[in-house]
């Protein structure tokens, strides 16, 4: 995938987290973009080359939750 056909798709899959983090939280939206854009996760999924962004929402927000509850995250085996 190239930069820019990466960057188009960006904005969709965090809205998408944005969205399940506000509601499973119970959290206003800007929030929730406050709590996603100063994780560690949104650090390595804006990088294309870790290929996170091809996870499902179900499991980016779980490994949010990880890094929230432990400070790591550990990526599974895919």
């Amino acid at each position: 995938m190239n930069q820019e056909q990466f960057a188009a798709i960006m904005p969709y899959i965090s809205a998408d987290l944005v969205e399940m983090i506000a509601k499973k939280k119970s959290i206003s939206e800007n929030d929730a973009i406050t709590k996603l854009y100063n994780s560690e996760l949104y650090a390595i999924l804006e990088q294309e080359d870790t290929k996170v962004w091809q996870y499902s929402t179900d499991m980016l927000y779980s490994l949010l939750e990880q890094e929230e509850k432990t400070g790591k995250i550990e990526f599974p085996d895919v």
